[in-house]
């Protein structure tokens, strides 16, 4: 059986706080990403906890009249709850080192293994066919674990918002950059 996975990054926010709200743009973005949905079957809606996440999604929620279930598994990594004058380089040095921790946050191996629980629980759950709205850096480490190609310069071009549909046919999972919509 074949499962499709919109995989959503969520669209212009505020700032980086999990309590942003979306921008004025932003909810105008949420709104061009429902339009990509009016052709396609989702049967369910799937967010961080997030309030950026949630209210890109909730356009979508209301074009196909489903729920938006939140999952925390989703929410953002945390690279360091100490403010980071140089958390570009830091972030960049965590995709190399994928176990390279810094106070108070995740390596990519544990925010990417949380990642990837969430994906599995929703693959492995009812339905066919999910939109799951989360944010950048989770994002790029969800992807990287079925491309290994994927990395920080993919992680720097991504969007507000970006989409990527992720394939599972059986043991074959194919993935497809929709782009910044």
């Amino acid at each position: 059986m074949t499962k499709t996975i919109y995989l959503i990054r969520h669209c212009e926010a505020e700032g980086q706080w999990p309590d942003a709200e979306l921008t004025k743009k932003g909810t105008e973005q949420a709104e061009q990403l429902k339009k990509y949905f009016t052709y396609r079957n989702i049967d369910k809606i799937i967010t961080s906890t997030w309030k950026r996440a949630v209210n890109t999604a909730k356009p979508l929620s209301l074009l196909k009249n489903k729920p938006i279930h939140t999952d925390k598994r989703l929410q953002e990594r945390k690279l360091s709850s100490k403010d980071m004058p140089d958390w570009f380089e830091k972030l960049k040095n965590t995709f190399i080192d994928h176990d390279l921790t810094f106070d108070g946050g995740e390596s990519s191996r544990t925010a990417q293994q949380r990642g990837l629980e969430a994906i599995e629980s929703i693959v492995n759950g009812k339905g066919d066919s999910f939109a799951v709205v989360t944010h950048g850096n989770l994002l790029s480490l969800i992807l990287h674990y079925y491309d290994r190609k994927i990395g920080f310069e993919d992680w720097k071009a991504l969007r507000n918002p970006d989409l990527f549909v992720l394939t599972f046919d059986q043991e074959r999972i194919t993935i497809k950059h929709e782009g910044d919509l």
